[in-house]
């Protein structure tokens, strides 16, 4: 699956990262917020391992439950 990645900068140095499927809209949701472009037209499934501390199967199942796949910020280191 291609994806267009964003980004945006979170508290203690963090970062987020959208996922939304190739040529997509960013959802209405998010759209609220300074999401900046990271990377066009991503391989998603090419890489097994986490790609923008997003991992394979959790942002598949995200994007297929609300078509759009965000980083978990309780998973960063602070």
């Amino acid at each position: 699956m291609k994806v267009d990645i964003f980004k945006r900068m979170e508290s203690r140095n963090r970062i987020s990262y959208l996922a939304v499927p190739q040529g997509k809209p960013l959802p209405q949701e998010v759209t609220n917020t300074d999401w900046q472009t990271a990377e066009l037209d991503i391989d998603l499934e090419e890489d097994t391992g986490p790609l923008f501390n997003l991992t394979l199967d959790d942002a598949l199942a995200q994007i297929g439950e609300k078509g759009y796949a965000i980083t978990h910020l309780q998973d960063q280191q602070p």
